[in-house]
């Protein structure tokens, strides 16, 4: 009994602190997810430079955004991951320690291979999860109107339910890059966070020692986001609005990976990699650090 009292205080402590990470991380990032989502939904056979909606770059993506459809637009879509993310990164976080138990393969510490299955099996796992949320939020981010014009979440939530349903061509529609993007995200992401956390010395002043957790989760972010993004190209196609209303252009991961890649280049494979670097490289680092501290307090007020 009072190992099953411990288990399930961890648990709670792990939710707790992964739940605040991820709301701090997302109030604070999620403009750039808006420009991430408009870049890679941007495609030149649908829209030419010289068009007063084509974006050449993150700042003329932001500048255009705040003048034509206001400044608050940055945060739009911000609803849904609102409401997922407490539950959202509690799930990646505990599941992630939950799985870490599984891949030790008779080793009697984590490996960085128990780090990076445990991460792979996290990200996938979340992804099912969040993924109605991710429909709901790309289908609002993709609204060119001014932020007062938008239906609100839960009228596009509505319509694509009317709509499309509850399946993959609906609410559910793009499940499999969802997976595949958050799965090969949180693979390198947790991977290379502990194991190298693990062999970088501590330091025992309080402020070095968080600049190098920042450092570590910073370019653990980024080396995820640059290995990650092809899968979010495809999702943000399968997701957003096809070209020709009534037509499914982009149907399945690796088939609408296929088509940007012939019609596009391989470069397209790769739109909205800067917005999501500056994204979740610091993003990256805030949500293990707040992670990190927030369950060591958790750990302190609440002591066995």
């Amino acid at each position: 009994m009072p190992e099953s009292k411990s288990l399930l205080k961890q648990a709670a402590m792990q939710i707790g602190a992964g739940g605040s990470a991820g709301f701090v991380e997302v109030c604070i990032m999620h403009p750039l997810d808006v420009v991430k989502t408009r870049m890679q939904l941007q495609s030149r056979k649908a829209i030419a430079p010289g068009d007063p909606h084509y974006y050449s770059g993150v700042i003329d993506c932001m500048r255009k955004i705040i003048v034509q459809e206001g400044f608050f637009s940055l945060w739009k879509g911000i609803l849904p991951p609102i409401l997922v993310e407490t539950p959202k990164r509690a799930v990646k976080f505990f599941t992630f320690e939950q799985y870490k138990r599984f891949f030790l393969f008779g080793s009697p510490v984590p490996t960085p291979l128990t780090f990076s299955l445990s991460g792979l099996c996290a990200g996938i796992t979340e992804a099912v999860l969040v993924n109605p949320f991710e429909v709901v939020k790309v289908a609002l981010q993709s609204n060119r109107a001014k932020r007062s014009e938008v239906p609100s979440t839960w009228t596009v939530t509505r319509h694509i339910i009317t709509t499309e349903g509850l399946g993959l061509r609906g609410l559910n529609k793009g499940v499999t890059a969802t997976m595949a993007r958050n799965g090969v995200f949180n693979m390198v992401y947790f991977g290379f966070y502990h194991s190298v956390k693990g062999m970088v010395p501590e330091y025992k002043d309080p402020v070095a020692e968080f600049l190098r957790k920042v450092c570590i989760g910073f370019i653990s972010g980024t080396m995820a986001s640059c290995v990650n993004i092809p899968f979010d190209v495809a999702k943000s196609r399968i997701q957003g609005p096809q070209p020709v209303k009534g037509e499914i252009k982009y149907r399945t991961t690796l088939s609408s990976m296929g088509i940007v890649y012939r019609e596009e280049g391989w470069r397209a494979l790769y739109k909205g990699l800067l917005p999501k670097v500056l994204r979740l490289g610091p993003g990256g680092a805030v949500m293990l650090v707040v992670y990190e501290y927030v369950y060591d307090y958790l750990s302190d007020t609440f002591p066995d």
